[in-house]
């Protein structure tokens, strides 16, 4: 069994941006290796690859950040998730946040009015929406 400190990191600032690429690079591979321990504790029933791509997805997402001391924040972030996920202090919604798009065909938010009218009328087809 995991103890919950040994998972605990110090919170720090980056000397340079080489220091916090290493320090990204270091929690991108903690997060990848923990994909197949993530779906056998958490009992998802979302295959490894899966898990992988939306931790890439997640690294992808803040990949343009410039700011030393944004980095340092999310990275920062990054070991608290993580020590969260693997301590199995999240409950399985909090997870699932993150595959929601891929589950549900509805989550996405339409773009217009007209996009939206269409959806709506797809999950009720029947004829209950008549015109006054």
């Amino acid at each position: 069994m995991i103890q919950p400190t040994a998972l605990a990191q110090r919170t720090r600032s980056s000397a340079n941006f080489q220091d916090a690429s290493k320090r990204v690079i270091k929690a991108y591979r903690d997060w990848y290796r923990a994909a197949p321990e993530i779906g056998t504790l958490y009992v998802l029933d979302i295959p490894t690859p899966a898990i992988r791509s939306k931790i890439r997805q997640e690294f992808e997402r803040n990949r343009y950040v410039t700011q030393l001391p944004v980095v340092d924040m999310l990275i920062t972030k990054s070991n608290m998730e993580f020590q969260e996920t693997m301590n199995y202090w999240k409950q399985i919604p909090q997870l699932m946040k993150y595959f929601r798009a891929e589950e549900d065909p509805r989550a996405a938010i339409p773009t217009d009015f007209m996009t939206c009218f269409l959806e709506v009328r797809a999950i009720y087809p029947d004829d209950n929406w008549k015109a006054y």
